[in-house]
């Protein structure tokens, strides 16, 4: 039997205060930044901009946190174009905030022993979290994040999906470069954040902008 439904229309969308948002994006950029100590103290990659600027700081003398905020500097006119000044400050915040902290946080955590395959669980969980709470609160960490989140206004496509292309050619050149075995761990961290992306970034299961 049907439940009967009470023809009420539902509740509008809510705009987050700038106090909520300013919490959520620190909550993601914290969680992200977290996310990278396991990462790099195993010799991981990941995917996106972040994976590329990862994969040249193990390759250059340069910084990540350097190479990251470089790397998406390209891309925030595509996102003043298509999503807005309000998207590509919070980007930018976001995008400086994850640099500043990937140079901090090393000083003060480190993981000396930690299995690979635990570290890749740990990092994409945590780096879900934290890019879940980004998107929600109106922002990205830029590149292929701010074409991603662009697909899924205009089309449907799920910005994970898109993401998870993108990381198919990421490591396919990383498999050249890097051993076998910390592309496949960091595959299975790259994995895990997409689909927790994938899963869980839905505008039907979550109404505040």
């Amino acid at each position: 039997m049907k439940t009967p439904t009470t023809g009420a229309p539902p509740a509008p969308a809510t705009r987050h205060s700038q106090i909520e948002d300013a919490q959520g994006l620190a909550f993601g950029i914290f969680m992200c930044a977290f996310a990278l100590v396991p990462l790099r103290d195993l010799g991981l990659i990941t995917g996106q901009t972040a994976g590329l600027a990862v994969l040249l700081s193990y390759l250059t003398p340069l910084s990540f946190g350097a190479l990251f905020f470089v790397v998406n500097l390209p891309f925030y006119w595509l996102g003043w174009k298509r999503m807005g000044l309000r998207f590509v400050v919070k980007t930018f915040a976001c995008v400086a905030g994850l640099s500043l902290c990937s140079e901090i946080f090393p000083a003060y955590i480190s993981f000396s022993q930690i299995n690979p395959i635990f570290g890749a669980v740990l990092f994409g969980f945590c780096s879900g979290a934290g890019l879940l709470a980004i998107f929600r609160h109106g922002g990205s960490l830029g590149g292929v994040g701010i074409l991603a989140l662009y697909l899924q206004e205009a089309t449907g496509f799920k910005a994970g999906w898109t993401q998870l292309l993108f990381d198919a050619v990421l490591f396919g050149i990383a498999a050249l470069l890097l051993p076998l075995p910390q592309v496949a761990y960091s595959l299975l961290g790259a994995m895990i954040v997409n689909l927790v992306i994938a899963i869980n970034h839905r505008r039907d299961h979550y109404v505040a902008t």
